[in-house]
């Protein structure tokens, strides 16, 4: 049996709201070993009986099934359409059409029929409550057949028609370099609209444009004052069409939202619901006309998916009472969203709520960590009997909630927490017979879930959540084995490219909210907010990264111009290839660091000229995938130059390392910087150091990410599982021991004696050191990409038993279906199952001393290991490790 079991539109299963033809691939099933597409057919239509093709491929002598870019196809704004693939395989096999999937273009080129309007003026730039706009409108008696809707805010926005909510978005339209990059979203509406009298309305609230951000606490970045656009196409069945768009004919008044900040949560006055304000009998003559507003619609781009959403409810765990008195409610799990509650009381009644991370060590409320950042929610109640109620325009970061105030009984059943982040299918899964190493599993997950609002933050609770390159690009590759990222990662590095500076520095954070704006910080108005050495690298590091995961060569053509200025810039900088650069983060929050210093031990150059042989070679690498060929040869020249003046300057002539701290021997081995004489010295060296610590790490936010990749891919498995299974300060079980349900800041955000690290940055949801689960699945699953058929076309199975684990049970669902790797001891021997998805290949490449069961695999002998290279299927294979204490 054949058949193409999901069509993916730009990776996903389907998009509402694009600006072109998406990237499409399908995931191929058969009950055969060894299949391979041998041709393809795909249609696309405007009806789902496909009477009315739109575009036929005939059919296409092709394998592949992934990254597909068809031809300019012509497409109309406004527009839902289908597509189906049908297959044949390398035996003659030919499927039936898939299921079809949809997709529904956005404005495409049409000009915009609407206007930014607001409802407030430039005098309220100081102010954070919400408001109101809406409008009524005729539409014809006549049959409907589709409406969509087009929207966006300066600001944050809820939209309703005739009174119910449109779509299921929330924080949208998210946060971009506004003034070059705002995203619209696109909604089908057709159910929500009558004919004849219809009514629209929608709630605006400060977000990210015009509220208060940084830890500087600035305001109005983007903006002075919020703004709606808005339009509405609505198509007949006869084939005429008609446009309602946002101007200054419509009304405004106030929101019962009267305060609402991203860092210190929402004021909300239930006294002051107008019943019924979003529907068409609604009397709105004492409200304002709107004013309209000018922005670059040039800016304007379609979001199909990625959007942010409502995605886990969480119950409470616990009600507790602290020795200070305070009432807690336990939610069990660190995680950004906010409380849903329901409440009966008398009108003027309040409930107050406070969000932090942590209990102190007496018990209390901990809150210090917050910083200025309140986190605090206050609804008045109207006393119109149960009310019910959750934040609209922002989220907290969080797993318990302090209870200030609340009329009556505070009962579990009345309280819910609710999850939000952007919407990404999870894609991978991991569980083993070692309790602890689950939970660092989820504490990495979590750590993803609750800092992927929108942008990659640094953590979701102080007054900070800022997009942080560093952390994002060390986490990139953990990441996208989690979660389908691709399309939330080249969101995020569009305005990477556009906040660039014009020679090519990278900003310290993206969005950059920082250059212009640090008079008060010493630190970084002196050293400067941008180009630092493994933070600027993410310019090049995460397309690379997305490329290997993916597959995807758009991504690289998108940002190939931004890699490049960004290497040009180190270059430009360099002296003789040594490059550093203002300020430098170094091996951030490194246990090596002087008393009281956030910086590591390992020097700045060092590390710098590392990332820039490192990002020089990738970008090489991705300008030879794209056949820019002169490119590619001079910037590897540029390579080999760094990687020469890297060996002079930092070994000595007899081949030691210069700085000898972990962090050094780690980049120098896993970036491949160490000349292959002295290569066995330098892995020598790095167990010495860990040795020296007892087996513990002292790595900061650069080394730590590498650190079990140094020593693995050097023929220490052992050290490298050791140093994984510690779980005694400083290790990350030593968190999952603490109660940690995410990954810390800092290793010792809370001491083995209960003190706390400084309040000033002591994250508990950060999710940095969380990189380690790239470990996981590359290393102890073995599921790895080979970069020559990137994507996972090609597979490379080499799991690395160890650390007293009896078993692993993994999975990564690759763009062409889930790649499954289960490995059990079974006394001497290793048991092997693994699963590779049709239309691809795999590699099994297994340190072994003897094969015991092949299971129809022809395994060839090399110096440390046995390889079979396969098709698709599920195997079993049976081998005696070649480390009896694997």
């Amino acid at each position: 049996m054949l058949a193409v079991s999901k069509i993916t539109l730009n990776y996903e299963p389907g998009l509402c709201g694009v600006d072109a033809f998406p990237l499409v691939g399908w995931q191929i099933v058969s009950d055969r070993q060894n299949v391979y597409q041998q041709s393809w057919r795909l249609q696309c239509s405007t009806d789902t009986a496909f009477s009315q093709l739109h575009y036929d491929s005939g059919v296409v002598t092709d394998n592949a099934s992934a990254n597909i870019t068809l031809p300019d196809i012509p497409l109309l704004p406004s527009t839902r359409y289908f597509l189906r693939v049908c297959i044949s395989d390398n035996d003659g096999e030919q499927s039936r059409w898939s299921e079809a999937a949809e997709f529904v273009t956005g404005m495409l080129n049409a000009p915009w029929q609407a206007d930014f309007i607001s409802a407030e003026t430039p005098e309220n730039r100081h102010q954070s409550n919400g408001t109101l706009l809406r409008h009524t409108f005729r539409l014809a008696d006549k049959a409907i057949a589709v409406a969509f809707v087009h929207v966006t805010a300066l600001g944050l926005y809820h939209l309703y028609l005739n009174g119910q909510r449109v779509g299921n978005d929330e924080l949208a339209p998210g946060w971009t370099s506004y003034k070059q990059h705002l995203l619209y979203q696109t909604w089908d509406v057709t159910a929500q609209l009558r004919q004849g009298k219809n009514a629209i309305g929608a709630e605006v609230g400060a977000g990210w444009f015009k509220g208060d951000m940084g830890f500087m606490r600035h305001r109005n970045f983007y903006g002075e004052q919020t703004a709606l656009l808005c339009q509405l196409v609505v198509r007949y069945d006869d084939g005429t069409q008609q446009v309602i768009g946002s101007n200054d004919g419509w009304r405004t008044d106030a929101s019962p939202i009267r305060f609402s900040e991203l860092y210190d949560g929402e004021v909300y006055d239930a006294r002051l619901v107008q019943d019924g304000w979003a529907n068409t009998e609604f009397d709105d003559h004492g409200w304002r006309p709107a004013s309209v507003v000018t922005f670059n619609r040039q800016a304007l781009t379609a979001q199909g998916a990625g959007k942010v959403k409502a995605q886990e409810t969480l119950l409470p765990q616990a009600i507790i009472t602290t020795p200070q008195g305070d009432t807690v409610i336990d939610f069990g799990q660190n995680m950004s969203g906010w409380v849903a509650f329901c409440v009966n009381g008398q009108r003027g009644d309040r409930v107050v709520l406070r969000h932090f991370e942590t209990l102190d060590a007496q018990g209390n409320v901990y809150l210090d960590n917050l910083r200025s950042a309140q986190q605090r929610i206050e609804y008045i109640l109207s006393g119109d009997g149960e009310e019910t109620y959750h934040p609209h325009f922002t989220f907290q970061g969080f797993r318990y909630v302090k209870v200030e105030q609340y009329p009556g009984r505070i009962e579990a059943e009345n309280f819910k927490a609710i999850v939000l982040h952007s919407d990404m299918q999870q894609t991978g899964r991991f569980s083993c017979s070692h309790a602890g190493l689950n939970q660092l599993h989820h504490n990495i997950l979590w750590g993803l879930k609750s800092n992927f609002v929108d942008v990659p933050t640094d953590c979701p609770q102080r007054d900070e959540r800022l997009g942080w390159t560093g952390d994002a690009q060390i986490f990139c590759r953990t990441a996208s084995y989690l979660m389908q990222t691709r399309n939330f990662f080249a969101k995020w590095l569009t305005d990477l490219k556009i906040d660039q500076t014009p020679e090519g520095g990278v900003p310290h954070v993206i969005p950059d909210i920082l250059t212009g704006h640090c008079e008060a910080d010493r630190f970084l108005s002196e050293g400067g907010t941008h180009s630092s050495s493994a933070w600027a690298d993410a310019a090049v590091v995460i397309p690379w990264t997305l490329y290997l995961m993916y597959g995807d060569t758009r991504i690289l053509e998108t940002q190939y111009d931004s890699m490049k200025a960004w290497v040009d810039f180190m270059h430009a900088h360099a002296d003789n290839h040594l490059w550093r650069y203002k300020l430098q983060f170094g091996d951030w929050v490194a246990l090596d660091a002087a008393e009281g210093s956030y910086f590591g031990a390992t020097p700045d150059a060092l590390i710098c000229t590392a990332w820039y042989a490192y990002s020089t070679g990738l970008f090489a690498r991705a300008a030879a995938v794209l056949g820019r060929h002169d490119d590619a040869a001079n910037y590897r020249a540029l390579y080999q130059a760094i990687v020469q003046r890297f060996h002079s300057d930092f070994f000595t002539a007899d081949g030691a390392m210069t700085a000898r701290t972990q962090t050094a021997h780690i980049l120098a081995l896993y970036f491949n910087l160490v000349p292959d004489a002295w290569r066995q010295r330098t892995v020598d060296t790095l167990v010495e150091l860990l040795a020296e610590q007892e087996g513990h790490l002292v790595t900061g936010f650069i080394g730590t990410p590498y650190f079990c990749h140094a020593l693995s891919q050097n023929g220490r498995i052992n050290e490298a599982w050791a140093l994984l299974m510690k779980d005694d300060f400083p290790s990350w079980l030593y968190q999952i021991n603490a109660g940690a349900t995410t990954i810390w800041e800092h290793w010792d955000g809370i001491r083995p004696d209960g003190s706390m690290w400084s309040p000033d940055m002591n994250s508990f949801n950060h999710y940095a050191y969380g990189a380690v689960g790239e470990w996981l699945y590359r290393a102890v699953a073995g599921i790895d990409v080979d970069e020559a058929q990137p994507g996972f076309k090609h597979v490379i199975i080499s799991p690395m038993p160890g650390g007293d684990v009896s078993f692993v049970d993994a999975g990564y669902q690759s763009v062409y279906g889930e790649i499954a790797v289960h490995w059990r001891r079974a006394g001497e021997c290793i048991r092997l199952s693994v699963r590779i998805p049709a239309n691809t290949t795999a590699t099994l490449k297994l340190a072994a001393r003897e094969i015991i069961v092949a299971d129809g695999l022809v395994f060839t002998p090399h110096a440390s290991h046995w390889c079979a290279t396969t098709g698709s299927g599920a195997y079993q294979v049976e081998y005696l490790p070649a480390d009896d204490k694997a």
